[in-house]
């Protein structure tokens, strides 16, 4: 098997609207509205996508994760911004930063991470590769 990268993930959400939103403004990831619905938010980020889906629906699908619950995603998105305009974007949506900027590594080498939570306190760090 020759896996070449992640496509989507689902996130559970307690609120599908609120949270459709919260991502969308505030790290500008486009809504694809013919992968939406009404129980299903997608987001484009980067070349992947995350599904937003409500805890209700995704208890009701045949197929799921053996626990369900929001809050419980910790993801890393990388953003082609530097870290200081980042950190003034999420203050100006009042985005409380819990962590950072501190030095870390991801699959590409050395980043500069901050960590947030979102509406249902799962961990965002959100990434800037140096000299990338």
């Amino acid at each position: 098997m020759k896996i070449k990268r992640i496509d989507h993930i689902v996130l559970p959400v307690s609120d599908l609207e609120a949270s459709a939103r919260f991502y969308h403004e505030t790290f500008d990831m486009p809504l694809i509205s013919d992968q939406s619905d009404d129980s299903v938010r997608t987001l484009r980020c980067g070349h992947q996508l995350i599904r937003l889906v409500e805890t209700s629906e995704l208890k009701a699908r045949k197929q799921k994760a053996a626990s369900i619950c929001p809050g419980a995603c910790d993801l890393c998105i990388i953003s082609g911004d530097k870290m200081k305009d980042i950190i003034n974007h999420l203050k100006s949506y009042f985005v409380e930063i819990i962590e950072g900027p501190v030095e870390r590594y991801g699959s590409e080498g050395k980043m500069e991470s901050i960590y947030i939570h979102d509406l249902d306190s799962n961990l965002i760090e959100i990434s800037v590769y140096e000299n990338k």
